[in-house]
């Protein structure tokens, strides 16, 4: 601002003189004393801004405050397509050169090389860029409380702009492929947290040194005596990296980069009691409270917590799976330890009904916490989530309308849920005149598939409010995979692979006390007639107490599954609904991740007894994963369909080389039905960096002069040690986003570079 001038007038006396003329002039005399200061004049105007300055000379940007430059953050990348023919895309370039490859022909730099280093490495033909990463601010507030970008990112879900400019639209595949909103799942901060007398470490520092460098910490981030209150301050920051975000994104046209607009609404979900849902279809045990202590309405629980994978609803709402909450406030089903032993005196001991333990454990990272008002109940945790994206955080379900807001799915049970997957048509919309048929799986060794029936089914026409009530009631089943090697989990009995040709049979299983379904493990057991119903609400049935209910069996699937022996899984972590399967079949397909632990069951579906499980319960030996599909008996509706066949049409690689892929995770079908997926593990594995690969499953490739039918082609690596999640193409299919989850969790690192 420029300095007001203040002007002073000098006055002079004249005198009058007499009549005649002037005299001369007299000599001046001695200078009176100052006269006091004349009042201030008012401010002047504000002058015109000054020219910008030069850029300085730095050659990096530095990273959010506290945080070092070296220290490795979890971000999302997007792989773009170098191509400017504005039909190309990146599934056509790739299944272009796997064409190439299984007619003999060489393609330069296709496949990646394996390797590992600290960077993204992508195919020839793609360019990629950092979009946004750990600790970045959403919007152009900078405050301590500005949003920000979560933690370890995860699913991504893509919605281009006016995606429902046409009415019935589904979120996939319209609207602007350049400008656009991402919802980004974020799962869990890595590393251990800071206790009375060890600082944290890993990402816990990170995030502590972030904190203190924002004021927001008062202990020195690697001090080695942190006070209870300086541990809830450091927990309750935590509960804010994970939920999900919710963002706008853009493409600059003459790079092709993306970048966050930070001129737009972004909003951020989290564990805190800023974010609150409805449980609808289920009760909570006792009524919850915000992280303050005031009490919530009925059913309204506080925060999403674990945020794994998830799915889009046809709809345009969010699914975002709560995986493993046992974490933060401990375990409900905490009567199995990590070899799936049954542990008594947790609530399911035989002899009596079920009665788990709700309240929130101590042990737990978030039942921690030395105020009561920070800790939570068990059973709020655990579900399929439905975020209205872009609604506020604490706008529950109800709480201003039933046409908007969040909801956790009651009606599809607790469990380590990795995912979802909707039955839809070849244009990623619901059926008319069909249920609402909904897949997911329960992420933890020995975990099952579940499928969820709607009781209603969907009308054409329906609005967005009709359509989400339709998960409100269903009936759910578990797939049982009958004739599975127990011992193994990815083969038949008799060492046999289950092929396309010779398929293994499945059936699915209703889980309710009104069951008439026979118990798999029925005939094991002595009673061959045995009911689903009768196995769930009998006390002493495979030495598990009863289930009294549907509301009891609904709260603990991986137990109820186990007491009526239904076949454990190699890791389910995601399953993905093929409309527009290569096979000209839809096709459900299931990541198998891995399981080297022991099983709960043995081969006829009885849990072992706890003094013999560690010298009579096998050991699997699957450290590789795998892929599998399902087909439905019907897959035209698999709301009806009672039975299914299984095969694996990939298999994990442990081998150095090209092709080498391990541990497979997230899939995303592209608009064409091509099968891509991600890896959690190649690096443990095989010593080289996870990655996105695309799975061929060209039926003309099988018998080639190459054949590449089944084998997994390397797109992009990621950086040291991280994860490759969430892959999302966009609606021209132009650009894939990746997240890069947990870099530098075990090995040095310094992604992503800033």
């Amino acid at each position: 601002m420029k300095a007001s001038k203040l002007f002073y007038l000098v006055g002079a006396l004249a005198l009058a003189s007499c009549t005649g003329s002037d005299g001369n002039d007299g000599v001046n005399g001695p200078q009176g004393p100052t006269g006091p200061s004349g009042p201030g004049g008012p401010s002047g105007q504000n002058g015109q801004n000054g020219q910008d300055g030069q850029n300085g000379s730095g050659a990096t940007s530095p990273g959010p405050t506290g945080v070092a430059l070296t220290d490795p953050l979890s971000s999302v990348i997007a792989l773009s397509l170098n191509d400017a023919d504005p039909a190309a895309t990146i599934p056509s370039m790739v299944k272009a050169r796997v064409g190439i490859l299984a007619n003999g022909a060489a393609t330069p730099r296709f496949p990646i090389d394996a390797a590992t280093t600290d960077t993204v490495r992508a195919a020839h033909g793609l360019h990629h860029n950092v979009v946004v990463r750990w600790l970045d601010p959403l919007t152009y507030d900078i405050s301590p409380g500005a949003l920000r970008f979560g933690a370890n990112a995860d699913y991504i879900a893509y919605f281009g702009d006016n995606w429902a400019a046409v009415a019935g639209n589904a979120p996939q595949w319209n609207g602007s492929g350049s400008t656009g909103w991402i919802w980004v799942n974020h799962e869990y901060v890595s590393n251990a947290m800071p206790a009375t007398t060890t600082p944290p470490v890993g990402q816990n520092l990170t995030l502590a040194k972030f904190l203190r460098g924002i004021g927001a910490l008062a202990v020195a981030a690697d001090s080695y005596l942190w006070s209870p209150q300086d541990i809830d301050s450091h927990i309750a920051k935590v509960k804010q990296q994970i939920g999900g975000s919710w963002l706008r994104v853009v493409q600059d046209p003459s790079s092709g980069e993306w970048a966050v607009d930070r001129s737009a609404k972004a909003q951020r979900y989290d564990a805190t009691s800023g974010t609150l849902t409805t449980l609808v279809g289920a009760s909570l045990k006792a009524a919850d409270h915000d992280d303050t202590g005031g009490a919530l309405p009925a059913g309204v629980v506080a925060g999403i917590a674990g945020d794994c994978s998830g799915a889009q609803t046809p709809w345009g709402t969010i699914i975002s799976a709560e995986e493993n909450v046992q974490d933060y406030y401990g375990d409900l089903e905490a009567c199995w330890d990590g070899n799936q032993k049954f542990v008594a005196g947790t609530g399911f001991d035989s002899g009596a009904d079920i009665t788990p333990v709700m309240e929130s454990s101590p042990a737990g990272q978030f039942g921690r916490m030395s105020v009561a008002s920070g800790r939570h109940a068990r059973d709020g945790y655990g579900y399929l989530a439905e975020i209205d994206p872009g609604v506020a955080p604490g706008e529950y379900l109800g709480r201003t309308s039933m046409a908007v807001g969040h909801k956790k799915l009651g009606a599809f049970g607790r469990a380590r849920w990795e995912n979802a997957s909707f039955v839809t048509d070849g244009n990623w919309k619901l059926i008319p005149g069909n249920p609402v048929v909904v897949y997911a799986s329960d992420d933890r060794r020995g975990g099952r598939i579940f499928k969820f029936v709607s009781s209603a089914p969907y009308t054409a026409g329906m609005t967005k409010a009709q359509a989400r009530a339709l998960l409100d009631s269903g009936t759910l089943y578990a797939a049982h995979f009958a004739g599975l090697d127990n011992s193994k989990g990815d083969r038949l009995l008799g060492n046999v692979i289950p092929t396309e040709a010779a398929p293994g049979a499945g059936r699915w299983i209703r889980l309710s006390t009104t069951s008439t379904d026979i118990a798999p493990n029925a005939a094991a057991l002595g009673t061959p007639t045995k009911t689903v119903g009768d196995a769930l609400r009998d006390r002493t049935w495979n030495r598990l107490g009863g289930f009294p209910n549907d509301a009891a069996v609904r709260l603990a699937l991986f137990t109820v599954a186990a007491k009526l022996g239904i076949m454990e899984l190699n890791r389910p972590e995601d399953v993905e609904w093929n409309p527009l399967d290569p096979s000209g079949t839809p096709r459900l397909y299931v990541a198998f991740t891995n399981h080297t632990g022991t099983t709960a069951l043995d081969q006829e579906g009885r849990v072992f007894d706890p003094a013999m499980h560690a010298t009579m319960a096998p050991k699997r030996t699957d450290s590789t994963g795998s892929v599998f599909a399902m087909q439905e008996a019907d897959p035209a509706n698999p709301a009806i369909s009672t039975t299914f066949s299984f095969f694996r049409v990939w298999a994990g690689i442990k081998a150095s080389g090209v092709y080498d892929a391990a541990n497979s995770d997230n899939f995303v079908i592209d608009r064409q039905g091509g099968v891509w997926f991600g890896t959690d593990g190649n690096f443990g594995t095989n010593g080289h960096s996870d990655a996105v690969y695309y799975l061929d499953l060209d039926p003309a490739h099988r018998s080639t002069l190459v054949p590449t039918y089944g084998k997994a082609f390397r797109i992009a690596g990621v950086p040291s040690d991280a994860e490759a999640t969430g892959p999302a193409f966009t609606s021209d299919m132009r650009t894939l986003f990746i997240a890069v989850q947990h870099p530098g969790e075990d090995r040095d690192s310094v992604w992503p570079p800033r």
